[in-house]
């Protein structure tokens, strides 16, 4: 099932249950705008090469749109809009007074190097400067990007429109970040998992764990739950996957990983099929790489 066809029927059940008049449903289901840009950079070697990007713009009545570009080569406009219907819901239910968006560039972030990152991420600013702002769409990091990309577009919208810190959230503390922001979705996972296990008369400490991906996300929720006595069993990101039945040495993971751009190699544990970490005995699975991982 792709994503937007499971965020249309998970839309469909909610709005059943809250009675919704089936005309404000249609008017819902519909995003405000879609933006659809070409993306032609000069690579280091002097070849062109072109990249589409996204920009869904979902629904602005609560406030401006808010939401996540991600650099990802299955970036799609279905995936994209369903993300961006999901941040209208996120920020509605968190009574946050923003609409929701999403975007994303169709490509491969790690063959790319950091100069071509920056002049596509750029290239992508300038196609969409007119349509996002302060007030409009208010992008921030997701998959593949960081704080830098955010100081790319910040500082390439600022050409147009003068220097306008608060048109993207996670950028570099120096360029008026918020501190804990790094953090902030991995700790949000860390929240979640612990009001799980209140409900249980449970808590972290003692706790086996599973983490697919061991990005931005899942490393923070690793460093996390590794504080709080939680016991991390195996792990995964796209260089490869892990297992220690005694438990993973988190802080010794995250410097190799720092150093080798990836898990593979870590000697703390035996190398794992990375497509088998999601069946692995444990007692909470948290998937924080890719959607849709949870089949039957």
């Amino acid at each position: 099932m792709n994503a937007l066809v499971a965020t249309n029927r998970n839309f469909k059940l909610a709005a059943r249950l809250l009675g919704l008049d089936s005309k404000l449903e249609k008017s819902l289901l519909i995003p405000f705008r879609e933006i659809k840009v070409e993306c032609t950079i000069p690579k280091d070697d002097g070849t062109l090469a072109t990249f589409v990007g996204f920009r869904i713009q979902h629904d602005n009545a609560r406030g401006p749109m808010k939401g996540g570009i991600r650099y990802h080569p299955e970036v799609d406009p279905d995936e994209v809009n369903a993300l961006a219907q999901l941040m209208t819901w996120k920020t509605a239910v968190a009574n946050i007074p923003y609409g929701g968006a999403k975007g994303g560039i169709g490509c491969n972030p790690g063959e790319l190097s950091k100069s071509e990152l920056e002049r596509l991420t750029r290239v992508f600013t300038q196609k969409i400067h007119d349509l996002i702002g302060i007030h409009t769409d208010v992008p921030a990091p997701d998959m593949g990007t960081g704080p830098q990309t955010m100081a790319w577009i910040l500082d390439e919208y600022s050409k147009f429109h003068g220097h306008s810190p608060a048109v993207v959230t996670g950028k570099p503390i120096d360029l008026g970040g918020s501190l804990g922001r790094d953090a902030a979705t991995g700790r949000g996972v860390l929240f979640a998992t612990e009001a799980l296990l209140n409900e249980h008369g449970k808590s972290i400490s003692g706790q086996k764990f599973v983490i697919q991906g061991f990005g931005n996300v899942g490393s923070w929720a690793a460093q996390l739950i590794h504080e709080k006595g939680g016991k991390v069993v195996a792990l995964s990101d796209i260089t490869g996957a892990i297992k220690n039945s005694n438990g993973i040495d988190i802080p010794s993971l995250l410097k190799h990983v720092k150093e080798n751009k990836g898990i593979k190699g870590f000697h703390g544990g035996d190398s794992i099929d990375p497509k088998s970490v999601l069946v692995e005995d444990c007692d909470i699975l948290i998937p924080a790489a890719l959607g849709g991982v949870i089949n039957r």
